[in-house]
């Protein structure tokens, strides 16, 4: 295992079998968003999206709590003084830096929500490839409650995967759902009894992390783009990413794996 430096005890990271592991460490918190938390975030996010030896990146939470939101107790303390119009730009780039590159980063991308996820922490596991959460876990936009808009691209992320209406509804009334409520509107995966949750995602994590990487890169481009491009488009950025791998290392070694009745090993190129 290979311990990543973050600058503050609110965040960990690790890179063991090429996964590298994110935990919100804010326990007494809920693991609610400090401005270290977050500037954090945004460093060992671009440090793992270029690190070759990380084929998959878990977005987790310590404590039972994967992430309850930005950290209403500081909200309501106050106190930072930049400009308007400096506090917007810093979050814009916040937002692209950490949500932004979970959704874009050339990896799959995997949430595991031990427990509560909330208003932007929410945000950030919908913005992941992926989401496994404990059979206790509870999901909830939260920000309504809150008197603020949203932020971390939920509401992008949330009107994806469930359509408008849900959405307007999830946002209007914030309310609280069950991990299998989550589940069965699709912003979850699958759910684990919380003792096998992180094995259960480790090894998914394992998997991907071993599999044809050049493969997965260009599925995930495909995938994104499908959200917002036309099947034209998807049409031809497939016939483009398909040939390229055919070309690949992965590929000739999963051809000849399957005539020799045995399982590929992938080397990423």
């Amino acid at each position: 295992m290979r311990s990543l430096a973050t600058g503050t005890d609110d965040l960990l990271a690790h890179v063991e079998d090429g996964v590298a592991v994110v935990t919100l460490n804010r326990p007494e918190r809920r693991n609610a968003l400090s401005r270290a938390l977050l500037d954090a975030l945004a460093d060992v996010l671009r440090e793992v999206e270029a690190d070759d030896e990380v084929g998959c990146v878990v977005l987790t939470g310590a404590g039972g709590a994967f992430c309850a939101g930005g950290d209403v107790k500081d909200m309501a303390a106050g106190g930072d003084e930049l400009p308007f119009g400096a506090l917007v730009e810093r979050q814009r780039r916040n937002h692209h830096q950490t949500a932004g590159r979970l959704h874009r980063m050339p990896k799959p991308t995997i949430a595991a929500l031990p427990g509560p996820a909330a208003g932007a922490g929410l945000s950030l596991a919908l913005a992941c490839d992926l989401r496994y959460a404990a059979d206790g876990a509870l999901l909830t936009t939260a920000f309504a409650r809150v008197g603020l808009a949203g932020d971390y691209g939920g509401s992008w992320f949330l009107t994806q995967l469930v359509g408008p209406a849900k959405a307007r509804e999830l946002y209007f009334f914030s309310d609280r759902l069950s991990a299998a409520e989550a589940k069965t509107l699709g912003l979850v995966n699958d759910v684990f009894a919380a003792d096998a949750l992180q094995a259960e995602v480790l090894r998914r994590a394992r998997h991907l992390a071993d599999g044809p990487r050049l493969a997965l890169r260009a599925m995930k481009d495909n995938l994104n783009r499908a959200l917002t491009g036309t099947l034209e488009d998807a049409l031809d950025l497939e016939a483009t990413f398909h040939l390229h791998t055919a070309t690949t290392h992965d590929h000739r070694e999963a051809a000849t794996a399957f005539v020799e009745k045995r399982e590929p090993v992938f080397r990423g190129h």
